[in-house]
């Protein structure tokens, strides 16, 4: 089964290696390169403002463009600061949605409204979620609107430097960072540095270490499976359901930024799949596969923007994933948020490593 996502999957293999597309855009990303230093001289000598809010923030971002795991992670973070006595809240920009206001996101909120992943977040985590493009702004917003968190979470906004951080995590997945060149000849938002920098900690998503720099290896796994009208009212995911559709012809639906690698997590467990790969963020305003499927397996992601009664006989299965952090990432992260937010040199990584 196939789509249209083929185009911007061939744009993501055009940026592993250095190829005759990414040589001809490589004046475009000198030109993005300086664009780059430039905003981060002007945060430096002071003639950009930062500004701070007044519990610790920590931003979880990347420095390649597409799916790392950014979100998973996030979630994993909050989960874990909460075990630690936290009181976390999340802010993002909420990509995809329709407008740019500071909006904080409900469960019955509107996946249109709010973005798939901050939804998401609200209901795999429970902890409040302010959405808007002005990362200061939303995080004033959570403050004023619950003013037990103790600590605020950015999902994204790495390079957002008018928001302070106490720390950065910086994701990576098997990718690493492609062909190293910035964008838009590679897949680089901004350089990737020559040493881990100051209050930042480094979070693999991959099975072994995807650059130079020294950090944590993240465990991801298949939680299970639970039907899609249970997943809405809070049931968690089984194994059991899962081993439950082994046998079965599947359909299975990603508009993820990386659907091959929830494919290949779906075979690894016995299951026979039809991939559906979608776009990212696909809005699923129509219903991607042929009305008699009889079941269909989606990720979270996705799960958010479906209604059950759209689904007429097809039945829905979300397949939920468990993102696992190390001793050594928490024992990295915790003493970042008892120390003061420095001056903010922005996400100033050094220069690209070409």
């Amino acid at each position: 089964m196939k789509t249209d996502a083929g185009g911007s999957h061939r744009l993501e293999r055009a940026w592993l290696v250095r190829g005759p597309l990414a040589a001809v855009l490589l004046p475009l990303a000198w030109l993005f390169g300086a664009v780059i230093r430039l905003r981060k001289l002007l945060y430096r000598r002071g003639w950009l403002r930062t500004e701070t809010l007044s519990v610790p923030v920590i931003v979880v971002g990347n420095l390649i463009v597409g799916g790392a795991g950014k979100t998973p992670a996030v979630m994993a973070i909050v989960t874990w600061l909460r075990s630690r006595g936290f009181t976390p809240g999340i802010i993002s920009r909420g990509y995809g949605r329709v407008g740019d206001h500071t909006l904080e996101v409900q469960a019955k909120t509107a996946a249109t409204d709010c973005g798939d992943e901050p939804l998401l977040m609200v209901l795999r985590t429970g902890a409040p979620v302010v959405v808007g493009r002005d990362r200061v702004a939303a995080g004033r917003a959570l403050l004023r609107a619950h003013p037990a968190v103790d600590v605020v979470v950015s999902d994204d906004g790495l390079q957002h430097l008018r928001l302070a951080r106490n720390a950065q995590v910086l994701v990576f997945d098997e990718r690493g960072v492609g062909n190293g060149w910035l964008l838009p000849a590679g897949p680089l938002r901004e350089p990737l540095p020559r040493a881990t920098p100051a209050r930042s900690v480094v979070l693999y998503n991959a099975s072994r270490a995807s650059t130079p720099l020294g950090g944590s290896l993240a465990t991801r796994a298949l939680a299970g499976v639970v039907a899609l009208s249970a997943w809405r009212t809070g049931e968690a995911a089984s194994m059991a359901t899962l081993e439950s559709l082994r046998g079965r012809a599947l359909v299975a639906a990603a508009g993820i930024a990386r659907p091959n690698r929830f494919f290949e997590m779906l075979r690894e467990h016995g299951l026979q799949i039809d991939a559906l790969p979608l776009p990212d963020h696909f809005d699923f305003a129509t219903i991607p596969w042929p009305a008699d499927t009889a079941d269909v397996v989606l990720t979270e992601k996705d799960a958010v923007k479906l209604d059950p009664a759209r689904l007429g006989a097809t039945s829905v299965w979300v397949a939920a994933l468990d993102f696992t952090l190390t001793a050594a990432f928490k024992t990295s992260l915790l003493p970042l948020l008892t120390a003061p937010p420095p001056p903010v040199h922005g996400s100033d990584h050094g220069n690209q490593t070409a």
